[in-house]
């Protein structure tokens, strides 16, 4: 009697123990920054840490109001970058690592991010801006001194403006070294291989010649582990820049597409198409020439250097 007694509590003992632990595909989440990208594998660094993100087929990828969102479902996982803030939603695998299902960014940090990693700095623009409007308080204040008296509750609203571009002041120079920092994470990432499409006049059309540049170049990544390929658009300085940023995303799309739909290049494996307008012009846009130049998209493979054999 006593033996059975002691099977019936090791029985309850190992039923609570495996509850407690609990089983493989449990639902998960987390939400953070990515800090390093290897092929389909992600760390993201959390409040609680470190977390190992897998993609899968089914991962889908949804931008909350950015520009980079793409109209096809299956084009929806393009834009993880390191330094980018997601929240993933998926289930834990036999290794504790998150197979992510679904991954939510936010439109304006990416926006941010794929001009920050293409050397350009638009807080840094509002940062001159302010600088700028100090001055102009500042002489305005000068001027006032000769009439203080009658011209007091002005002085006393230039200094409270001064005071709020000062603080915009310092927290846009906070925004662009914390997203400075974010990408120095690309130094990580060896170029393997790079292609540049040039595109007619208000065209968004890959050339035969540029479509076999693309099977090349994805002929090359498939052979290598852990890749990823950027794609980034642009356009000469032709029309307005609203309209000319919307034709360089649209020639970034239409490259991806190209290399998802005939390079075989799983849509996990791009990061970030990025669409820069009239901006990083590789020529002049004052003759014909350097406009053709300047309606291109890039394409680089990446590999991260800390892969073996990479």
């Amino acid at each position: 009697m006593h033996q059975q007694r002691i099977v019936v509590s090791l029985m309850a003992l190992f039923t609570v123990a495996t509850v407690a632990f609990g089983a493989t595909g449990d639902q998960s989440s987390v939400k953070g920054m990515i800090t390093s990208r290897t092929g389909e594998t992600l760390i993201v660094k959390s409040a609680d840490g470190n977390v190992t993100v897998v993609l899968s087929d089914e991962t889908k990828t949804k931008d909350d109001k950015g520009l980079f969102g793409l109209e096809k479902q299956q084009m929806s996982s393009v834009v993880l970058i390191p330094g980018l803030k997601v929240n993933i939603k998926g289930t834990t695998d036999d290794q504790n690592r998150l197979v992510a299902k679904t991954i939510t960014v936010d439109g304006d940090d990416l926006e941010t991010s794929e001009m920050i990693e293409a050397g350009l700095h638009p807080t840094a623009e509002q940062v001159a801006a302010n600088m700028k409007l100090i001055e102009v308080n500042q002489q305005n204040i000068a001027g006032n001194k000769a009439e203080l008296a009658t011209q007091k509750d002005s002085i006393d609203a230039n200094q409270q403006g001064i005071a709020a571009n000062q603080q915009q002041i310092g927290e846009n120079i906070k925004n662009i070294e914390e997203n400075e920092n974010r990408f120095a994470a690309l130094s990580e990432y060896d170029e393997k291989g790079t292609a540049t499409v040039r595109f007619n006049s208000g065209s968004t059309k890959i050339s035969t010649e540029d479509q076999e540049k693309l099977r090349q170049l994805a002929q090359t990544a498939t052979g290598l582990t852990g890749y990823i390929i950027e794609v980034t658009g642009y356009a000469d300085s032709v029309g307005s820049a609203e309209m000319n940023t919307k034709l360089s995303e649209d020639r970034a799309k239409a490259v991806v597409t190209y290399l998802f739909q005939q390079g075989g290049i799983p849509v996990r494996h791009i990061v970030a198409p990025g669409a820069m307008g009239e901006y990083g012009q590789a020529a002049p846009n004052e003759t014909k020439a350097g406009r053709a130049e300047n309606r291109r998209v890039e394409v680089k493979i990446l590999v991260n250097k800390g892969i073996v054999g990479s």
